[in-house]
């Protein structure tokens, strides 16, 4: 028994608080938003107590067992096949009314449940109570009290998954019935949930024909609840002709009961309910309001903009003396040491130019990661999802596909992932197509830079206005190819708006560092080599080793291009070779620029302003900065998106079609935003 391995499988409602359990359990880092469509696949984990082991499994954050989602699929199927011992059913004890439909349904499946009530510090918080003792007693599982921001309980509920795996068994249960609701076979002493006599009739009668049917089939019950709901998946795997029972689908009157029950509980359980905090109903006035909530949105992300470039630029002049320093240091030493001309270039023009060029930006890259996960643990980025439903969908778009484009400002890769939780294949190609308009965190060092140089004290709201048009540019796609498809959109928004509460310093800290570590090692990694193979590009031609960059294949290459991008404002060699470097990674475009321009510390106060006397020079102006900041943003995505886009798709022509779409979209955005600023005369 000590060697033998428990599986436990967490299920639960969106934003629950699954996933920061199922965290603190195991000492994960999966993705933890206070927004629901977090999990779209099953992780798992592992943990002990005391001689116990534990695989763990947390599964997509679902309303209900029936397959109507993939998440919904992905999760059944997972408890359905998969040799889960114990299910964890972790719920918002904050919420608990809303929650106790998946667990009356869960229960019904004949497998050992462990009720984890989280947020019980909220709970406290609006000053409500919930019995222990008589929760168990109506459900007939054990109730775990935990918090995964406070990190209680969470030793009691390992030891009642362990104790309740070995132990099982379905104690009579006690309940306060109704005159009459008792049945002939003593089901409320057996079953938490007990339905009306006519229904119990039919489940009876169709669990004998199952079992003569199937005799090895396990959780009868829970099939024919199935059956008399006219449940797809089980109809066909388990088809019982009986048209005297099965003579319409009883879905809603199982549903309307369940609810009744639900509300048995609460009044039984739960003391002080009415007594909740009317906080989040005050400020959701205004900031899911229809006319105010978009503004609001838009004003609080420009305040985000403010802090990443106030704070952030103050905190990068610590980085820039740091780097600059490193890299004197480095190159005092290649010289004593009297290492060869050309690899000293390649170690300080190349690598420390590039990697160093980047790592300069962390600072604004760390604020804007802090702001967002401040915004989402607190709940508000439910809301905006829930703000920008109605105007998605009168452009063609599911309200579902918001939330793959919020989580675009991040990275690209996880957000093209994120469309699975669009079921329409039509639904998920306008969001595939439209997620990689959203300014990921890579293209934020290209805004600052080129900002920075060109636009001076206005470089935030110029930033912040390359996050606005990718948002619009997105959705004004989907808006054009569903009326060229003349397809409706499906899976309109169901989100759970959730309480809002005090962002938890431990979930941010997690949230934040796992970014910033993202970034450090894409710089250590995709940059690194990237600086290193541009290096040699830059300083090989035909003739071979060459001094004059002019002369290299790289200039060749960029020469070539000219007449293609001169028309958009971008028809310089340097900057076409910048651009096409990005493709490794969009931050590539700054490290590449410091390499190719000869720049040690690119984003310094030096750096910026030799930077600018040399574009200046060659005409590159602020009307090109703007053409370079649009084209960056728009233009085909990293290789790593690109990869992830072909795997989701299972289409190189479609995938290929995507690339050449953005291709298009950015030369010709770029192309008019260089014109009218040209007639601005900015």
């Amino acid at each position: 028994m000590e060697n033998r391995i428990i599986n436990v499988g967490f299920v639960g409602n969106p934003n629950c608080g699954k996933t920061s359990l199922f965290n603190e359990l195991t000492g994960s880092n999966l993705k933890v938003a206070n927004w629901p469509g977090v999990t779209v696949e099953k992780k798992e984990g592992k943990a002990q107590y005391k001689k116990h082991q534990f695989r763990m499994i947390d599964l997509p954050g679902i309303y209900s067992l029936t397959s109507y989602t993939m998440e919904e699929m992905v999760t059944r199927e997972a408890i359905m096949e998969e040799d889960i011992d114990v299910i964890v059913n972790v719920v918002d004890a904050s919420s608990l009314e809303r929650n106790l439909y998946l667990t009356l349904q869960l229960i019904e499946l004949g497998k050992p449940i462990v009720l984890a009530l989280n947020m019980m510090d909220i709970v406290e918080e609006r000053g409500m109570e919930i019995d222990l003792h008589r929760l168990p007693e109506m459900l007939g599982i054990p109730a775990i009290p935990v918090s995964a921001r406070r990190r209680s309980g969470l030793d009691i509920l390992l030891h009642a998954v362990a104790h309740h795996n070995e132990t099982f068994h379905q104690a009579p249960l006690i309940h306060h019935h109704e005159p009459g609701a008792k049945h002939t076979h003593r089901h409320h002493e057996e079953y938490a949930m007990v339905y009306s006599c006519d229904i119990e009739d039919k489940i009876d009668a169709i669990i004998a024909a199952l079992k003569e049917q199937d005799p090895s089939l396990q959780n009868e019950r829970w099939h024919a609840i199935k059956l008399l709901e006219q449940d797809a998946e089980v109809l066909k795997k388990h088809p019982v002709h009986m048209p005297e029972v099965l003579d319409r689908s009883y879905e809603m009157d199982i549903i309307n009961e369940k609810y009744d029950f639900i509300s048995e509980i609460m009044d039984e359980v739960v003391v002080d309910r009415n007594q909740r905090v009317v906080f989040t109903e005050r400020v959701d006035r205004f900031l899911t309001n229809r006319w105010l909530g978009l503004p609001l949105f838009l004003i609080i992300m420009g305040l985000v903009f403010f802090l990443t470039f106030a704070i952030g630029d103050w905190l990068k002049g610590f980085f820039e003396v740091g780097v600059e320093s490193f890299a004197v240091f480095v190159e005092r030493f290649l010289v004593h040491v009297q290492v060869n001309d050309w690899i000293r270039s390649l170690i300080i023009d190349g690598v420390i130019a590039g990697v160093g060029g980047i790592i300069t930006f962390l600072p604004n890259i760390f604020i804007l990661f802090l702001a967002l996960a401040i915004l989402e643990d607190s709940g508000y980025m439910a809301r905006v999802a829930f703000v920008m439903d109605g105007l998605m969908g009168k452009m063609g778009l599911s309200g579902r596909a918001f939330v793959p484009m919020l989580v675009g400002f991040g990275c690209t890769v996880p957000a093209i992932m994120a469309t699975r939780v669009l079921e329409n294949k039509k639904d998920r190609f306008k969001a595939i197509l439209l997620v990689p308009f959203m300014s990921c965190s890579a293209k934020l060092p290209i805004y600052v830079l080129f900002s920075s140089m060109f636009f001076g004290a206005r470089a935030m709201w110029v930033s912040y206005m390359m996050y606005v048009l990718g948002l619009l540019l997105g959705i004004l796609t989907a808006f054009v190819y569903s009326r060229i498809d003349k397809s409706k959109a499906e899976n309109n928004l169901l989100i759970e708006l959730p309480e809002y509460k005090t962002p938890n310093v431990r979930t941010i800290a997690r949230d934040v560092w796992d970014k910033v570590l993202h970034y450090l090692s894409r710089a250590g990694t995709v940059i690194f080599i990237a600086s290193i193979i541009l290096w040699f590009i830059l300083h090989i031609g035909a003739h071979g080793f060459v001094t004059d960059i002019n002369l290299s294949f790289a200039a060749s290459a960029g020469q070539f291009l000219e007449p293609l991008f001169r028309p958009i404002g971008l028809g310089y060699w340097q900057i076409i070779v910048a651009l096409i470097a990005g493709l490794a990674a969009k931050e590539v475009v700054v490290s590449s620029s410091a390499v190719i321009f000869g720049i040690a510390n690119i984003a310094s106060e030096q750096g910026i302003y030799a930077f600018q006397s040399i574009l200046t020079s060659m005409g590159f102006m602020s009307a090109n900065a703007i053409a370079m900041m649009v084209f960056c943003l728009l233009y085909v995505p990293c290789i790593a998106s690109i990869a992830v886009i072909r795997s989701e798709t299972k289409s190189i022509k479609m995938t290929g079609g995507i690339a050449f779409f953005q291709l298009s979209i950015a030369w010709v955005m770029a192309g008019l935003s260089y014109y009218v600023m040209l007639l601005m005369a900015w």
